[in-house]
């Protein structure tokens, strides 16, 4: 049976999301010639936040209502999520955020991942497993 493990699935739209924000300026003068345009996109770049926190979401909170029980990683995801949306508000300030906000995310989906292997065996009576 395939498993879809949600914390690496946000992880890669971790990467994906940095690679896109740290790789397209440096592209910026071709694109135009190929007709794309999303550079400072303002829906591409929600669109790619929004999904980062769909996936999140979804991967976190099944690690915390079945497995682990832990608020941590979800603290720390949310930090992240906040500076992502900080980034999109603030343009002079783009990069300083974008830095940390992809590193909290991707810690937070490790501290999940770590938790609920650590936990897989030791579940609370509310454990639907």
């Amino acid at each position: 049976m395939f498993k879809i493990n949600y914390d690496a699935l946000g992880i890669a739209a971790s990467v994906a999301c940095a690679i896109h924000c740290a790789v397209l300026p440096l592209l910026m003068s071709s694109l135009p010639i190929l007709g794309i345009n999303i550079i400072n996109n303002v829906f591409f770049e929600y669109g790619m936040i929004l999904l980062a926190a769909a996936i999140g979401i979804y991967s976190l909170m099944h690690g915390f209502k079945k497995h682990h029980h832990q608020y941590t990683p979800i603290i720390i995801f949310s930090i992240g999520i906040v500076l992502l949306l900080l980034k999109q508000a603030i343009d002079s300030y783009r990069i300083v955020l974008l830095i940390p906000a992809v590193m909290l995310i991707i810690c937070a989906h490790v501290i999940n991942y770590l938790n609920c292997r650590k936990a897989n065996h030791c579940h609370t009576n509310d454990c639907t497993h």
